[in-house]
């Protein structure tokens, strides 16, 4: 008999210690804290947002002046999405973005606004769920977030019509997003995804981090998956962007920075050999994480504007100061 209570009591100690972990992993890997989301007013930390800070911070500024309309949409599991709408022209084709991890539209996508203008397009910037002001305080890695995707797109085709163009774009895990989202139901108007460094699967990107912490990858890659169900009641693995573009028939063009160190370039070569619709792959030398735009926008627009053509969405590039015309010509 004692002999049976020890063993219960070695056995609850090891499930404490297994349900202990996973939480530990939850709260590192997916829960936000609305008091620690980011802010439009803080640009990217690190050294390689550095030298880049003054382009960024007059990206900001700029955009700031230009006007915008507040849009909130409804997740399916009842949370409030924000968004902002820059219309470059009523019938022009709508770019919906999408920010990276901890991230939020206006710190990260300032660059895809002016982006957008100079290719003649309107633009939706998001915050996705559990960042920015949006609702809720799990991150999915791309899971519930390329549902939301879904909703955006519904949204426009409703609203605007299933005449206006849509292309689905986003940096990070909001690249990965993105090509979840050909894997969910998207409105005919849906005729582009443009995926900015994305990974190719949470897993992927999960344990290579782990393994940068000097940790067991092998080990604790399990927990993280037991901590999404447990505690963020969702499957990491249900979906990835890699099976996503596997099949579908959505044109994709990919961007990534040949010295990227957090999210390795290989990944999207990967997801291009893995993509079975009209693609094209771009790598820009020396752009780091998320630096593609920043490093060589020039050919950066170059290369969207002839995939956009290839793939029947009539595009341009303007030269200019776009955002100060605009914003002059706009105000606020």
């Amino acid at each position: 008999m004692k002999l049976f209570l020890v063993l219960i009591c070695i056995l609850a100690g090891i499930v404490c210690l297994a349900l202990l972990v996973a939480y530990i992993c939850f709260r590192m890997a997916f829960y936000s804290k609305r008091d620690k989301r980011g802010s439009s007013s803080v640009l990217p930390m690190g050294e390689i947002y550095a030298k880049y800070a003054d382009v960024m911070k007059n990206w900001t500024e700029k955009v700031s002046k230009i006007k915008y309309e507040e849009i909130t949409i409804t997740s399916f599991d009842g949370l409030k999405l924000y968004g902002k709408y820059y219309e470059f022209s009523p019938d022009s084709p709508m770019e919906i973005m999408f920010h990276g991890y901890r991230g939020s539209a206006e710190r990260d996508l300032c660059g895809g606004v002016e982006r957008c203008f100079k290719l003649g397009r309107s633009v939706i910037i998001t915050d996705q769920r559990g960042n920015g002001r949006s609702g809720g305080n799990v991150i999915t890695f791309g899971v519930n977030e390329s549902i939301d995707c879904a909703s955006w797109a519904k949204y426009a085709a409703e609203r605007f019509g299933n005449d206006r163009k849509i292309i689905l774009s986003g940096i990070s895990m909001g690249a990965s997003t993105v090509m979840m989202a050909t894997a969910r139901e998207l409105p005919e108007s849906v005729v582009c995804v443009l995926a900015d460094c994305g990974y190719t699967s949470a897993r992927d990107i999960i344990k290579k981090v782990i393994c940068e912490m000097k940790l067991p990858a092998d080990i604790l890659y399990p927990f993280v998956v037991l901590g999404a169900r447990l505690y963020g009641k969702f499957d990491l693995e249900s979906l990835t962007p890699k099976k996503a573009v596997a099949s579908s028939k959505i044109p994709v063009i990919l961007f990534h920075g040949e010295k990227d160190g957090f999210v390795p370039c290989e990944m999207s070569y990967e997801n291009y050999d893995a993509c079975v619709s009209e693609k094209a792959v771009v790598t820009i030398p020396n752009a780091e994480h998320g630096m593609s735009y920043l490093v060589d926008g020039k050919l950066y627009l170059e290369k969207v504007a002839e995939f956009s053509t290839k793939i029947g969405l009539d595009t341009y590039v303007y030269e200019g100061d776009i955002l100060t015309e605009r914003g002059i010509a706009c105000g606020k």
